[in-house]
């Protein structure tokens, strides 16, 4: 046994049984992927696989309980990697933020600007992912910070902390008629009477959004939903509606056309800063995370994330 048949058998079954995939996204021949699955089936003596002639169709019930077992094995040896890396480069590495584009736009760039001053030669990835997907590729290891509004609190496998708690705005050309009315006489009742442009569904507290009309008995007239503020906000300059975005989504130089009326219609939301457990951080993993959230325990998140630290 080895980790190169590991990481084969992972593989396989996150590239859904494809050997062609699997072997793809190792680098190696689909005649090595299939002759190392072999080799480790004859060594442990069970099949692994459900086949279908060539074809791989899912796990036996063997090779489910190998699953669970090779993903810890593989996270143990990449830590492994990791603690000596923080020995002996403690400053140097690729560190990779999973996040949406609001935080990536509107919130991230000082965070990142200082945490590039603290360390520049860490190669520093912000992937920009929905929420589900970040989830998911923390949970694949393919991320190791990921920051979101939603699913990140959701899943069993992930350890978070809070970054920092914000409401929805309105936005507006700068001539509509909500520009003008007071910020106490908008209800939810006034709003239902324009077009609205917000988020898609499972973005940047889109649910609190519509329970809010939904509580109240009201139909939103929502007629474009979109990933990002910036799109929302390009969408309500050309008049097709009123946005509802994040309230840190708003630049009062870049968008002198619009303007944004301040609410507590719908609520407060959380942003979270999420890692995998069992998948140890590079220190300076941990500095970005108190670049963030000054206030955040990283020692509960260290015993939480791994707790054999």
């Amino acid at each position: 046994m080895n980790f190169q048949q590991l990481r084969i058998i992972r593989e396989t079954v996150r590239q859904n049984f494809n050997l062609t995939e699997a072997s793809a996204a190792l680098y190696t021949s689909q005649s090595g992927v299939s002759k190392h699955i072999k080799d480790l089936e004859d060594e442990l003596g069970v099949q692994l696989f459900v086949r279908k002639g060539k074809r791989l169709l899912g796990l036996t019930e063997p090779g489910q309980a190998l699953l669970s077992i090779v993903e810890r094995m593989l996270i143990d040896a990449d830590n492994i990697k990791r603690l000596a890396d923080d020995f002996n480069k403690v400053d140097e590495g690729t560190l990779t933020i999973a996040t949406t584009h609001t935080q990536a736009r509107y919130v991230l760039p000082p965070i990142v600007n200082a945490f590039k001053k603290h360390f520049p030669k860490v190669h520093l990835i912000l992937q920009q992912a929905s929420p589900v997907e970040i989830a998911e590729l923390l949970s694949m290891g393919l991320a190791d910070i990921g920051i979101a509004t939603e699913s990140l609190t959701t899943e069993e496998n992930l350890a978070s902390v809070p970054f920092y708690t914000w409401k929805h705005s309105i936005i507006t050309p700068s001539q509509h008629p909500l520009s003008n009315i007071p910020v106490a006489d908008i209800t939810l009742e006034t709003l239902a009477q324009y077009p609205i442009i917000t988020y898609h569904g499972g973005f940047t507290g889109r649910s609190k959004i519509d329970q809010a009309f939904e509580k109240a008995g009201l139909h939103a007239d929502i007629v474009m939903s979109a990933l990002d503020a910036d799109v929302i906000k390009t969408y309500v300059e050309l008049g097709m509606g009123i946005g509802i975005v994040n309230d840190v989504a708003y630049d009062p130089e870049r968008d002198h056309r619009l303007k944004q009326v301040n609410t507590d219609l719908f609520g407060l939301n959380t942003t979270w800063i999420a890692v995998r457990k069992g998948h140890l951080l590079r220190g300076y993993g941990y500095e970005f995370i108190s670049l963030c959230s000054p206030e955040a325990d990283i020692k509960a998140l260290k015993r939480v994330a791994y707790p054999d630290d």
